[in-house]
């Protein structure tokens, strides 16, 4: 069975039509631990659920599994059996070998679940997840459940603030997933705590930057443009809000050049005659091209050679965290400073 998309799990848990064998993996670690739930809520049913339903963590040995889903279910249609987080790229020959097996021969009276609710597959890399991946393929049914695009995640944030008593237009809703990210979890646990403030009726932009935490990319992201636009005050209250909230000095550098890195290359990009969109097809930018859209916005404020030499500057203070000994913030208020002065040097040359 080739994979099978969201829709199609969801039809067959409602049908209660099942595989014998699932694998539900992706970077939406939400979905996949929401979908695993509900697969196996209605896979095990409540019929002597201490004979019928086994669960696994990554420590089971395949010799345990498979005698868990050989063993015939007791009064009952079927059993299931719940791997979570099994690492086929740490298993050794012998393992991986006898979890071939299993997978090619799963009896019509189990429906086993592997799920992946932490462990995260390098799609391209990883040689053995990708074996395992076409293995169940061919016998069962692997659902890849990815990162929602923005329309989809307004959507989903304003029917669950709907079914709490809230209103929520999609305007907002872009608001927040602007200042939270596109990570299912921290979304819905953002919009939890809007709706008990406002109880009821409409949640509006104001009570969203009163209560939504920003992500350490937003933050960083508001800084950055503290410093082009040359507001001293608000680009040290950012960086001592991010020092107060104890985030690495090694990664909100990280984040503020690659702020500065997409500024460069749009621009590049756009003097070279293409548009600002083009460094997607070269640099990873998958589900992040509002990055490019922002740094074309914000790179028409500095000429190239600035970004050159804010760049230069970064790459000096990259260097210096990575061998300061002593108070690295010191090292970073000289970098934030730097960056000011050459924005301004813009504005006066």
């Amino acid at each position: 069975m080739p994979e099978i998309t969201e829709a199609e799990l969801k039809k067959q848990i409602e049908k209660a039509d099942f595989s014998n064998l699932y694998l539900l993996h992706g970077e939406e670690k939400y979905l996949v631990g929401f979908y695993a739930k509900k697969l196996i809520a209605k896979a095990a049913g409540t019929a002597f659920s201490d004979f019928n339903f086994q669960r696994f963590d990554d420590t089971a040995s395949i010799d345990a599994i498979a005698s868990a889903v050989e063993a015939l279910p007791f009064m009952a249609e079927r059993k299931c059996v719940v791997v979570s987080d099994l690492d086929v790229e740490s298993l050794r020959a012998q393992e991986a070998s006898k979890l071939d097996e299993l997978l090619k021969s799963v009896p019509d009276t189990t429906v086993l679940v592997f799920y992946l609710p932490s462990i995260e597959i390098d799609y391209k890399a990883d040689k053995k997840w990708k074996k395992f991946i076409d293995t169940v393929s061919r016998t069962g049914a692997t659902v890849h459940l990815k990162r929602r695009s923005g329309p989809d995640l307004e959507k989903a944030l304003c029917s669950a603030a709907s079914k709490r008593g809230c209103e929520l237009s999609r305007q907002n809703a872009g608001r927040i997933i602007g200042y939270c990210g596109n990570d299912l979890q921290t979304l819905f646990n953002e919009l939890e705590k809007l709706c008990a403030y406002q109880k009821e009726g409409a949640i509006s932009a104001q009570t969203i930057d009163a209560l939504v935490v920003k992500n350490l990319e937003t933050r960083v992201y508001d800084l950055s443009k503290a410093i082009i636009a040359g507001q001293y005050d608000k680009a040290y209250g950012i960086l001592d809000l991010l020092f107060y909230q104890n985030e690495e000095p090694v990664s909100v550098l990280a984040v503020l050049s690659s702020a500065y890195i997409d500024m460069y290359r749009v621009r590049v990009s756009i003097q070279s005659g293409f548009s600002a969109m083009e460094p997607a097809k070269h640099f990873d930018y998958a589900r992040k091209e509002f990055r490019l859209t922002n740094a074309e916005r914000d790179a028409k404020k500095l000429t190239t050679p600035v970004l050159r030499q804010s760049l230069q500057v970064l790459l000096g203070a990259d260097t210096a965290l990575k061998s300061a000994r002593g108070d690295r913030r010191i090292i970073m208020e000289k970098l934030i400073a730097q960056l000011l002065l050459i924005a301004e040097k813009e504005k006066t040359a």
